[in-house]
């Protein structure tokens, strides 16, 4: 769950992480009572989006007066922000966040993330910080370094100084600080705390000004009232719609739909698309305790979905989900739906002839398959490769 810059922000600045005063805005007005709340002689107008890469895209603008804050947050919102993070179709600004603009003196990258191996958390820095970070380190010309910590938040002092000393930041000034974003990181079941930039500014003072938190949806359970923290978050997507129905699901960008039950069998499906020359819509797993409403709502994605031109069903009945399960939810979705999408079905497994039934005689525009070599061939063909 990845958070909005002012959401990422918040969390940190409550753990001890200085950051930058701003305020939320909505629309322009709001714009104007951020600028006389804060009262400083430059601001910062930032886009906030969950994908990175603001600066490069434009999201990032900075203004000397309140009215020109006013023109940068109009010409934001409701606006589509592309970033090289994004989606092809970007993300729609809904909000912006409104800050002073600091005299900085340097920047630096500084990040806490999950080291995949060891389970502990990583942290990775680098000299040279700033929007155009992550395009230097694609290209292999930014220097960075990286340190494992143990996972119970206090690690040692020698090594962490000598850390960043080499990094030629102010040992007694950034050490606290590093400190207190590991205890965060822990406490919060964050996979992610990246600071970039996180700069010295002419004062002499050490602050996070742009800030990325990611959290770990598995351990939600751990923190009630999670799901309404992030204010400026744009209204949730498929995949959360998705995930509230007990389905995994990952928006792609082909034509072809594919409901599947299991992440092997789903990856395996793709895998069989692609080969075959044609490009998924989606990545999708039904998880075992999704019920027939639940795959209704799964189904319904794909329906609404302008760009699919046919469905492809590839499950295996066994375990608690069987395959007449699956069919109801399918024939509940398109007797819901006005889109009335092609649809090519192989069932197999426990009650695969009661699914056939089920969606041969509920109104579904389905052809069925016995294997799914043919089922695939079929459903690139109805889509149109």
């Amino acid at each position: 769950m990845s958070l909005t810059d002012i959401a990422s922000k918040k969390l940190l600045s409550s753990a001890g992480i200085p950051v930058p005063e701003g305020r939320l805005a909505k629309n322009a007005q709001d714009a104007l009572l951020a600028c006389q709340a804060i009262g400083a002689s430059k601001y910062a107008v930032k886009a906030q989006i969950k994908a990175g890469g603001r600066g490069l895209a434009g999201g990032i603008t900075f203004a000397e007066t309140p009215s020109e804050v006013q023109t940068s947050t109009s010409a934001m919102l409701d606006q589509p922000l592309v970033t090289n993070q994004t989606a092809r179709e970007g993300e729609i600004v809904t909000t912006v966040l409104i800050e002073e603009a600091m005299d900085l003196e340097r920047s630096w990258y500084l990040a806490l993330l999950l080291d995949s191996h060891s389970g502990q958390p990583m942290l990775v820095a680098s000299k040279q910080g700033g929007v155009e970070f992550e395009q230097r380190a694609r290209m292999g010309d930014a220097d960075i370094r990286s340190l494992l910590l143990p996972g119970d938040g206090d690690p040692d002092r020698r090594e962490l100084e000598s850390f960043l000393g080499a990094l030629d930041m102010e040992v007694e000034a950034v050490a606290p600080i590093v400190h207190s974003a590991l205890k965060a990181f822990i406490k919060e079941d964050m996979t992610l705390i990246e600071l970039n930039p996180f700069s010295q500014t002419r004062a002499g003072n050490w602050i996070a000004i742009d800030a990325k938190v990611a959290l770990d949806p598995s351990a939600a359970f751990r923190h009630a009232g999670r799901e309404a923290f992030d204010e400026a978050a744009a209204p949730e997507g498929p995949e959360q719609e998705a995930q509230k129905s007990n389905i995994n699901f990952v928006k792609l960008d082909g034509n072809l739909g594919v409901v599947v039950n299991g992440a092997g069998l789903g990856l395996a499906t793709n895998d069989m698309i692609i080969d075959a020359g044609g490009r998924p819509a989606n990545f999708m797993d039904i998880r075992t305790t999704a019920t027939s409403l639940d795959i209704a709502r799964g189904v319904d994605l794909l329906l609404k979905d302008r760009s699919v031109r046919a469905i492809l069903i590839n499950v295996h009945g066994g375990g608690m989900t069987v395959c007449d399960t699956i069919a109801e939810g399918v024939s509940i979705a398109y007797a819901k739906s006005e889109r009335k999408t092609p649809c090519i079905a192989r069932l197999a497994g426990v009650n695969a002839e009661w699914g056939n039934r089920i969606l041969s005689e509920r109104g579904v525009p389905v052809e069925l398959f016995e294997e799914p070599v043919s089922a695939v061939e079929r459903a690139l063909t109805v889509a149109g490769r």
